[in-house]
């Protein structure tokens, strides 16, 4: 019997391709992708408890510490406790977290244009359509909530 592979599964294939891309290129400034969309979502929202965070990004409360755990090690972020709810953690950007955000961008703005070069003509539609794709999902912008437009480097 031989098996036809569904049409999903080369966006499935292309979106691990994308993120080792993306974790190559991260590597040097010592973050993973989520990180990098942690760093990101951070400058957006502000001094946001974990909790929420981890709502944002549609995670655990643990799953969100385990995340932020390298960032904070390496100085991107700080954690104190929320003087409002003293049971939940506050996470705020460092200096050295808002200057990272630059370098996230280029990274990202990178992996835009191999795309862009891939995909040629193309790209603008695939880029509207994974937008679509993912607000039909029920998938958000962590800060924004859904999107009805999309500038690069918000999500």
């Amino acid at each position: 019997m031989q098996i036809k592979p569904h049409d999903f599964h080369g966006l499935l294939h292309s979106a691990d391709l994308v993120e080792a891309e993306l974790r190559r290129k991260l590597a040097p400034l010592g973050i993973q992708p989520r990180q990098a969309r942690v760093v990101e979502a951070l400058a957006r929202m502000g001094p946001v408890s974990q909790a929420d965070l981890a709502s944002a990004f549609s995670v655990t409360p643990a799953s969100m510490s385990t995340m932020t755990d390298r960032l904070l090690t390496a100085g991107y972020i700080t954690r104190a406790v929320d003087p409002a709810s003293r049971r939940q953690n506050v996470l705020e950007l460092t200096d050295k977290g808002r200057s990272l955000l630059a370098s996230i961008d280029e990274v990202w703005a990178s992996v835009d244009d191999t795309i862009r070069a891939v995909l040629g003509d193309d790209a603008a539609t695939f880029f509207r359509l994974a937008r679509r794709l993912r607000d039909g999902l029920g998938g958000t912008i962590p800060g924004i909530g859904k999107a009805g437009t999309h500038a690069r480097g918000t999500d």
